[in-house]
């Protein structure tokens, strides 16, 4: 599946061509840091598909508990995380979800490092919602 994505200033741009139903849902502890979130939703993409159209990330390389290392990018303007890539050699790059216009088609076909999993996630049918903003009070 084609997919174009963007940073969320959108000075970054992308291509890439990606298998749908190869989407991975990430419990890490490494993703909940570096996504400020929960989790992370990869969509692997075959690294030569991965097209920059516009802009130029900043890099970070993160050393995971195996010792392996992964090249994070990001919008240095904005900060949206786009990718992990292996730093030599890469065969795959792994685009976040919420940076790719397409995310709605995309639905985690896998989920890893479920030992990290917030205890209430599995919950969230349970917490009230809103289609839109509601102010927050305090208490």
């Amino acid at each position: 599946m084609k997919i174009t994505g963007a940073c969320h200033c959108r000075n970054i741009q992308f291509t890439a061509e990606v298998d749908a139903s190869q989407i991975v849902l990430c419990h890490c502890t490494d993703c909940q840091t570096l996504s400020g979130s929960a989790f992370r939703v990869n969509a692997p993409a075959p690294f030569e598909s991965f097209n920059l159209s516009c802009g130029q990330p900043k890099t970070y390389t993160k050393v995971a508990e195996s010792g392996s290392k992964r090249l994070h990018g990001f919008c240095g303007d904005c900060g949206t995380p786009l990718y992990s890539v292996a730093p030599v050699n890469p065969t795959l790059i792994f685009l976040r979800l919420g940076a790719i216009q397409e995310r709605h088609s995309l639905r985690p076909a896998t989920q890893i490092w479920c030992r990290s999993t917030v205890s209430w996630l599995h919950k969230l049918d349970s917490i009230p919602g809103s289609p839109e903003q509601q102010a927050l009070t305090a208490k």
